[in-house]
């Protein structure tokens, strides 16, 4: 008899003390679903009362019913298995929550990155090696951060003969004669350099001596529109090619307008490849030409705000939101959901893609991991269409990457995948307009219809403001431009893109 009321009082301390983490889970996953406020109303209301009823069923049953060890036992597993469950739920919602807010946090400023770089053959090894040597520089290309950087040597007692240069492959061809024995460069024109088919080694071939960095204002902001589950809106993607980090200004590799319309259940993306011959425009803070022609992708070296004005100017439209992809961090995205798939088309095979040597994609479906599909999405030189191919490429990763995210295997490596997007994406969408969104799909259930354009032209060499140098690019055909604006006016005003010839 003794034993059997040791047995129920032991039995009903843990009873309570599992009713106590019962509950404590479930105040977690419920509070971090409140917080993230993406569920419809009474879809919360559904979860809250299983949840409670979950809870108070087995609290009667580990407290008061079950008396025989086994069943206790039964009841206690079942129990921790509620409370794990709720556990890692709230934790999903967690980290959920800490990406909506990663990503519509976007800064009030946007950073510049400039070096000293001499040849991987100099004897300058460090910053005191600079001084009495000559150092090149831009006379009308990034002219804030030279005379920052040269201040700051002034001011370190490096004193250096500075000579100025009209355009980039003139200070460039200089640098490699041995005419100046460094340069200055903005690390978002990197690329620009390596683009150059006699610079493709520039990486490689050199070295930075000295590095410095400056803040300059984000003056990218959203125009909201009234009610984003009712009223059609237009959104900038454009996919960056920093490298010194998320908060850098680079090229814009990627631009598409994604217009939406809610109403109809309708998305259209119009592609602009980079290398579209543009009239620049910005605000007067963003720091660039303005009114000058260039390519589109060296917009993004001024901020996103400069890409968006430009792609205004260019469409006629109004964009309402900008969405930035970091293309370099994709890369710890692609292998946080274990890789990609992507299908080449017949005659589309590379046998080796110029940004990762020795490596090629087959036709058919081929296996990705990060490094491979940031090779892939950037290739353009092996094929004919060039950019208009590379673009395709760069639809076809991102599509791999939602494929991937969307589907039940994202269980099982969710929190690295939420950490990984959380560098790669931010948004002038707000967390509420997002979490409207995500309840209008959930409410609603829309059938979304995928429309596509891109607009085209031809290629030639002309002046280029950011390199003030000639350089390959596309000349529009302006009834493509044309058309892209009437099918994005369509999509606003109800009807099909695919309406308008």
């Amino acid at each position: 008899m003794k034993k059997n009321k040791k047995q129920n009082k032991v039995g009903k301390v843990f009873g309570v003390i599992f009713s106590i983490v019962m509950i404590a889970a479930t105040m977690y996953l419920l509070f971090n679903i409140i917080k993230l406020n993406v569920l419809p109303s009474k879809l919360l209301f559904l979860i809250t009362i299983v949840f409670v009823l979950l809870d108070l069923i087995f609290i009667l049953l580990l407290c008061f019913a079950t008396k025989g060890v086994v069943s206790k036992i039964i009841c206690i597993i079942f129990a921790l298995a509620i409370s794990l469950g709720s556990c890692l739920g709230g934790y999903y919602m967690s980290k959920t929550g800490g990406l909506l807010s990663s990503m519509t946090n976007v800064a009030k400023h946007s950073k510049n990155t400039i070096s000293v770089v001499v040849k991987e053959s100099s004897d300058m090894k460090k910053k005191a090696d600079l001084a009495g040597h000559s150092v090149g520089t831009l006379a009308n290309i990034n002219t804030v951060g030279s005379k920052k950087i040269l201040k700051e040597l002034t001011n370190s007692g490096i004193s250096m003969e500075q000579k100025e240069f009209g355009s980039m492959t003139e200070m460039l061809e200089s640098f490699y004669n041995g005419e100046v024995d460094s340069i200055i460069i903005s690390e978002s024109s990197r690329s620009q350099i390596t683009d150059m088919e006699a610079y493709a080694n520039f990486d490689s071939n050199t070295r930075v001596v000295y590095q410095t960095s400056y803040k300059v204002e984000n003056t990218d902001k959203a125009k909201a529109v009234s009610n984003i589950t009712n009223t059609p809106f237009n959104v900038l993607i454009s996919g960056s090619d920093t490298r010194g980090g998320f908060d850098e200004n680079g090229r814009s590799d990627v631009i598409m307008v994604a217009t939406v319309n809610p109403k109809t259940g309708t998305i259209l993306l119009t592609s602009v490849p980079r290398d579209f011959y543009v009239t620049t425009a910005c605000d007067a803070g963003d720091g660039c030409q303005e009114g000058a022609l260039d390519k589109i992708t060296h917009t993004g070296i001024h901020g996103t705000n400069t890409t968006k004005r430009t792609v205004e100017k260019l469409l006629g439209i109004e964009i309402n939101y900008t969405f930035k992809v970091g293309f370099d961090t994709v890369t710890d995205l692609v292998n946080s959901v274990g890789g990609i798939d992507v299908y080449v088309e017949p005659g589309y095979a590379v046998n080796s893609l110029r940004c990762l040597s020795g490596f090629g994609v087959h036709e058919g479906v081929n296996h990705l991991n990060g490094e491979q599909a940031l090779a892939y999405a950037r290739e353009r030189y092996a094929y004919s269409e060039g950019d208009r191919q590379r673009t395709k490429n760069q639809q076809q990763v991102l599509m791999g990457i939602v494929d991937k995210i969307t589907s039940p295997a994202i269980v099982t490596n969710y929190a690295s995948i939420m950490d990984s997007m959380s560098n790669t994406f931010s948004t002038t969408m707000s967390s509420q307009e997002i979490s409207d969104l995500i309840k209008y799909q959930l409410n609603k259930n829309p059938k979304w219809k995928m429309e596509q354009y891109m607009v085209n032209g031809t290629g030639d060499t002309l002046m280029c403001a950011e390199l003030g140098d000639a350089a390959y690019v596309m000349v529009p055909d302006q009834s493509t431009v044309t058309t892209a604006k009437n099918k994005i006016n369509a999509v606003l005003a109800g009807k099909s893109a695919d309406d308008v010839e």
